[in-house]
């Protein structure tokens, strides 16, 4: 792991979505690795403590700007006192994100609407936003996407449907970005501890639910963080997290018919819910 971080050391890397879960865990160990870090979410309080632990842990005392990536106008000005503070951008990690779930006949196409404007124009908007200073210094996009970018369950069409969508978008760009210099990796995890199965489809959080998913099935943000750490500082183009993930998406590859009959079996007892969200 110490090889990965002298990657990042000394390099500006902006996060969304930093105020809990994977966006939290990469602030932490990147701050601890030297990076010079931004970090961006709608719950300013939380980044600023995150960033007063990161310093006292003797790291650059990140940037906290409170951002909403579905609002226009807050990435660009995070984009600014990023520049301001640091003079470059050197790594953009595109997380923030949430989970719309149900069944069809339960939603509506506001849900959709809702889900895509932040788990995929959010993205976008981050991308344009930090474009030109990524350019400058011939750096590096992350997108957080999902094995559920993969494998479609039954119960979350617009969160699987948002995270196909980032796959797609990391495989057009990524050969397209190359020629100047920017590499693109998509990360896809299964499932990690994270409050994203406690954000209701409005996007609001419920501290107090039960994680569904059983603890044994789940990857530490510790753990998780480590290995996206590895695959960007490897330069891979994706990065499947945690051992059942890489299972899902072999299935999904090779023997597409298991999942079909899983998915079948789940919406024919409707206990679908539980199981809809990866990272």
């Amino acid at each position: 792991m110490d090889r990965a971080l002298k990657y990042f050391r000394n390099k500006v890397v902006l996060i969304t979505g930093a105020s809990s879960g994977i966006g939290e865990e990469l602030a932490r160990q990147l701050g601890q690795g030297g990076a010079k870090l931004t970090l961006l979410a709608r719950r300013r309080e939380l980044l600023e403590n995150l960033g007063q632990r990161i310093a006292q842990a003797q790291g650059p005392r990140p940037v906290v700007v409170e951002c909403d990536v579905t609002r226009e106008g807050d990435l660009e000005r995070a984009v600014e006192e990023t520049v301001k503070q640091w003079g470059k951008v050197d790594v953009v990690v595109a997380n923030a994100g949430y989970g719309v779930v149900g069944p069809l006949k339960k939603l509506s196409m506001h849900d959709y609407r809702r889900q895509f404007e932040t788990n995929v124009f959010g993205v976008l908007r981050t991308i344009y936003a930090t474009l030109s200073e990524i350019e400058k210094t011939r750096g590096h996009i992350v997108i957080i996407g999902s094995v559920s970018g993969w494998t479609a369950s039954p119960g979350a069409s617009p969160y699987s449907m948002s995270k196909f969508a980032l796959r797609s978008l990391a495989n057009s760009i990524a050969p397209e970005l190359r020629l100047s210099g920017v590499k693109v990796t998509l990360i896809s995890p299964g499932f990690v501890v994270s409050d994203i199965r406690r954000v209701d489809n409005q996007g609001r959080l419920h501290s107090g639910a039960k994680d569904p998913i059983p603890a044994w099935l789940v990857m530490s943000t510790e753990k998780a963080a480590r290995q996206i750490l590895r695959a960007v500082a490897r330069g891979k183009r994706e990065a499947i997290i945690t051992g059942h993930g890489k299972i899902l998406v072999a299935l999904e590859r090779f023997t597409p018919w298991v999942l079909r009959t899983a998915g079948r079996r789940m919406a024919g007892r409707g206990g679908y819910r539980s199981e809809a969200r990866g990272n």
